[in-house]
């Protein structure tokens, strides 16, 4: 089983309900954490717009930082996420109820060399759940995933793009935006009308619960 180039062959699911989660300011934090690992390095963020790219400025002159350079930084953040990241509020007591009756499995787009290091981070806090990380469309991996089975599917994300992405391949897969109440996300592109907005993990296991009770099974969405 794969999607395009990227390998899921390895992931293995019952014949339960499925839950396809995103990682950064879902389960993680992540901009409050980047924010602090910034001004260790002597930058800051300035929450001028919903991207990283052009909002980082040096904190002795206010020089806007190149983008090479972000770049960069954002990937030392990554590669040092374990003593940066902590859980989302009730995250993990959430997902360890719902994996009860459904599996669960995160889907982060994070360069997959970052991967080992977010692995050790999530068992840490007790999220032993598998993990996926790469920077391709988040649609295409979750239909692959899917496809064949006739039972619910759930997909929870901050991000607009990746909730549009799922949407246009997987039909009647419950979506849910998911996203802190940050400076930073006051930005952030609105998802569709019929994509559900949950304002905390409470919030978001109810919808899940409710979906699951429904009875709503998933189809692929036939290829064009």
């Amino acid at each position: 089983m794969t999607s395009g180039e990227f390998d899921i062959s390895h992931i293995r699911l019952g014949e339960r309900p499925l839950i396809v989660c995103d990682v950064d300011d879902v389960v993680l934090q992540f901009i409050g954490p980047f924010q602090l690992f910034l001004e260790s390095q002597g930058h800051a963020f300035l929450p001028r717009s919903f991207k990283l790219h052009g909002n980082i400025v040096s904190q002795a002159d206010g020089t806007e930082i190149e983008d090479r350079q972000v770049s960069r930084l954002i990937e030392e953040f990554f590669a040092a996420q374990e003593q940066w990241q902590t859980p989302l509020d009730r995250v993990v007591e959430t997902l360890d109820r719902l994996s009860q009756e459904a599996d669960v499995l995160f889907l982060t787009a994070m360069q997959p060399r970052f991967q080992e290091q977010r692995r050790r981070l999530l068992d840490r806090i007790g999220l032993l759940f598998p993990l996926l990380a790469t920077e391709e469309p988040k649609g295409p991996i979750v239909h692959a995933l899917h496809a064949s089975r006739s039972l619910p599917v759930v997909f929870i994300d901050d991000m607009a793009r990746n909730l549009h992405s799922v949407r246009d391949h997987v039909a009647d897969c419950l979506l849910i935006h998911l996203m802190p109440n940050s400076p930073v996300h006051r930005f952030a592109p609105a998802a569709a009308e019929d994509i559900t907005r949950a304002a905390d993990w409470a919030h978001a296991a109810e919808l899940i619960q409710a979906h699951f009770l429904s009875g709503t099974v998933s189809r692929a969405v036939p290829a064009a």
